[in-house]
């Protein structure tokens, strides 16, 4: 299964600065394996407040369930760094959890 990269779903905008696309485009780059999820671009955002504890997108869900969010360019960085699987597990614990 692949991991699942939760965006704002304007996956039309391609622009450098865009955090969604900055970090897609790192996942393409280094060949990583996974799926886009679209996440409302507006409200509450409940589901990435629950995952994550911010409401900024975007967040990368792995297999095991734990999740990855950083600012977009210290994501796209550890991607192209080949640091991802780095953040699986360690330390990326779903807030609230044990």
């Amino acid at each position: 299964m692949a991991a699942k990269l939760h965006r704002c779903q304007n996956i039309w905008v391609k622009l450098p600065g865009h955090p969604c696309w900055k970090v897609q485009k790192a996942l393409d780059e280094k060949a990583v394996d996974y799926e886009i999820v679209k996440e409302a671009w507006i409200g509450d955002r409940a589901n990435t407040v629950q995952r994550t504890g911010q409401k900024k997108f975007p967040w990368i869900e792995f297999e095991d369930g734990s999740v990855y969010r950083e600012e977009s360019k210290d994501m796209a960085e550890t991607i192209r760094a080949g640091r991802l699987d780095e953040k699986r597990s360690a330390g990326s614990a779903t807030p609230g959890s044990p």
